[in-house]
């Protein structure tokens, strides 16, 4: 698969406990997309330090293109996330207790 490729792809995420689904990119941060699909998540830096967004990965993969997100390697393994710079490889199921929605989703 080649970057262009990539960079088209899709995957569905599922936000809980606020129980919505959402087509997203691949090419853009899981922060992003929610933001452009009417969802709210908790943030404040946007570039993987501050740990804000943190949130647990309950299902599927995603992948990080800054050197060190600020998460510790049992952070990593207990399946902890920053969407603020995480892209996702796959489907996914996000735990993210403070998520809630600012528009309509259409």
């Amino acid at each position: 698969m080649n970057e262009l490729e990539v960079g088209k792809m899709e995957h569905m995420v599922r936000l809980e406990p606020l129980g919505v689904s959402m087509r997203v990119s691949a090419d853009l941060p899981l922060l992003g997309s929610a933001r452009a699909g009417g969802i709210e998540l908790p943030s404040s830096c946007r570039n993987g330090t501050c740990r804000t967004c943190l949130c647990r990965l309950n299902s599927g993969q995603v992948t990080y293109r800054i050197e060190w997100p600020g998460l510790s390697h049992e952070e990593k393994h207990e399946g902890f996330i920053l969407p603020c710079v995480a892209y996702p490889l796959t489907d996914l199921v996000i735990d993210v207790p403070g998520a809630r929605r600012i528009k309509a989703l259409t």
